[in-house]
């Protein structure tokens, strides 16, 4: 999921403060004070987003929800691995009814995106997953959005605020700066945080693409539970985003990413450029909230301040107390209230 930074041990931030979801529609002071999520993570009251929409763009077509008026202000909601767009339901008519025009896509190798030939490398190196959500906004005419995600989809949108912020109006980024370096990961973490990742060993086996391919669902659920501790998800949740791993290209993807960035599989060379940039470890200067879930096993400690010289724009950090990896689809208030904080530290 996360770049193999080195954050030390793995371990819950402590929180302190009032909660986002009391916060108003105006930005507070940007600052890297924190604070805490409601102390459990709120009850989905969604269960669907309605007809989904398809779209050409780039080397994909593109399946994704869409909420809120036409004209309203963009946000674009990323999701990570092993979820969909489904961890966005409760948040985007949060948004919406705040007059944001919010987009969900899937990924490519999820839900309803399919690539356009059957000849195209199944690539998932970050730079083109960062470039299919340019060419999305691109097909659907987009010169500007606020861009929130986790896990995959918080690199996907710290990558775009990195290297095309004249795209990127705000970001919201769920466990701070985690734009992969692939010499970097060459490095061993503490054992613990190794433990955490035995998944992405699994996936550089041939056993593990086998596993993958025969028990897609099983071990998706059984991440779920280790990454969000303190989520009560029932099986109907989980069913409605385990139907995204349906996708033909769903195993090619995911075993492509993790191998990738352990620098067990090749990228596409017409994206050496990129990833050399992004190897650097580019400042972000966008307006940027950054959130980490307490209870998230991939939470680097020290409340932020790990990555905290990646964001050299407005900025502020909290920390979601009780919450786990799953960020949007556990506390929906917070993270709305985070999009809407993102958008206004750029008005100050």
């Amino acid at each position: 999921m996360f770049d193999r930074r080195s954050f030390g041990k793995i371990m819950g931030a402590s929180a302190a403060g009032a909660s986002l979801a009391g916060m108003p529609t105006a930005s507070v002071a940007a600052s890297d004070r924190e604070t805490s999520s409601p102390p459990s993570a709120a009850k989905s009251g969604h269960t669907t987003f309605g007809p989904l929409k398809q779209i050409r763009a780039g080397e994909l077509s593109v399946g994704y929800a869409e909420a809120g008026p036409a004209h309203g202000p963009v946000v674009i909601l990323l999701h990570g691995w092993p979820h969909d767009i489904h961890s966005f339901v409760d948040v985007a008519p949060l948004l919406a009814a705040r007059g944001y025009r919010v987009i969900v896509p899937y990924l490519r190798g999820h839900g309803t995106t399919r690539f356009l030939s059957g000849k195209t490398f199944r690539n998932a190196q970050q730079s083109v997953i960062a470039l299919d959500i340019i060419a999305l906004m691109d097909a659907l005419k987009i010169e500007k959005a606020v861009l929130a995600g986790f896990d995959w989809g918080s690199r996907t949108a710290d990558i775009i605020a990195a290297l095309w912020p004249e795209r990127c109006k705000a970001l919201v980024s769920v466990t701070g700066y985690l734009i992969t370096n692939r010499e970097r990961n060459k490095s061993p973490l503490p054992p613990q945080a190794e433990w955490a990742w035995w998944y992405q060993y699994y996936f550089s086996t041939e056993r593990g693409l086998l596993g993958l391919q025969a028990n897609a669902h099983d071990l998706a659920k059984l991440i779920w539970k280790f990454n969000s501790p303190t989520w009560d998800f029932d099986d109907a949740t989980f069913d409605r985003t385990a139907a995204a791993f349906d996708n033909p290209d769903y195993v090619s993807i995911v075993i492509h990413n993790y191998r990738w960035r352990l620098g067990l599989a090749e990228g596409d060379p017409r994206y050496d450029r990129l990833e050399n940039r992004l190897a650097a470890g580019p400042v972000i200067g966008v307006p940027t909230v950054t959130l980490d879930g307490e209870r998230d096993p991939f939470t680097p400690a020290g409340d932020g301040s790990s990555y905290r010289d990646k964001f050299s724009g407005p900025y502020a950090h909290r920390t979601l107390k009780n919450i786990g990896h799953n960020v949007p689809q556990e506390a929906p208030e917070a993270f709305a209230e985070a999009v809407v904080e993102a958008d206004g530290l750029g008005h100050r």
